[in-house]
């Protein structure tokens, strides 16, 4: 699984840091994916994050 950030989307509310800092990081105002490939353990969290994030900024690629 992969994820990633719209950054023209992303409103920097800092609730996918919050909810999975091991995937997601502020860089600037926006926030980032800095991980190439979530673990398996994260997937969870990272899948959490997504469904929570108020303007569906992240987007979640399975394979």
């Amino acid at each position: 699984m992969k994820a990633k950030v719209n950054p023209d989307i992303c409103i920097g509310c800092t609730l996918c840091v919050s909810t999975c800092p091991e995937v997601f990081r502020m860089e600037d105002d926006k926030a980032v994916a800095f991980v190439d490939k979530v673990p398996a353990k994260l997937y969870e969290l990272c899948r959490r994050a997504a469904d929570e994030c108020p303007v569906a900024a992240i987007e979640i690629i399975e394979g």
